[in-house]
């Protein structure tokens, strides 16, 4: 009259944005001229910075203290739902947040950061699905 106590437990790795370390985003800046973020997070229509946002650009401080004499454009880019200058518009507000942030909370040099907005005149993907439309939606760091 044995009894047989079975457990079955499954693991599963927790979801979470990879957010490109500081190296990752000099390496690619060094071979491409620029890098793509999506750890970077607003809401729909919304250009105030999401908290979870914050491990992004503790990499891009730590990028920018890595290389003291790296200027980068942080350009903003969009999807292709909406009005085209609404979004030119939010792309640019969503970059000018990004550089107050890194000048303000990271203590980084405004002078070495440029906003600009491409809304969605650059996509990376198409625009058809929302997965295309998801990689749109991101900021990337353009070498000067």
């Amino acid at each position: 009259n044995g009894i047989i106590d079975l457990r079955i437990v499954e693991k599963q790795a927790m979801k979470q944005d990879v957010v490109a370390d500081a190296s990752m985003m000099a390496q690619s800046i060094e071979g491409t001229g620029k890098v793509a973020l999506y750890g970077i997070h607003f809401d729909t229509g919304k250009s105030v910075l999401k908290p979870e946002s914050e491990p992004a650009l503790e990499e891009i401080t730590k990028l920018l203290k890595a290389d003291p004499k790296l200027k980068i454009h942080v350009v903003g880019h969009t999807d292709n739902v909406g009005d085209f200058d609404s979004n030119l518009a939010l792309s640019r507000e969503r970059a000018e947040a990004v550089v107050k942030a890194l000048a303000g909370r990271h203590g980084v040099a405004v002078a070495r950061l440029r906003p600009f907005g491409a809304g969605p005149t650059a996509p990376v993907q198409s625009n058809k699905s929302e997965e295309g439309r998801a990689k749109n939606r991101r900021v990337e760091l353009v070498a000067q």
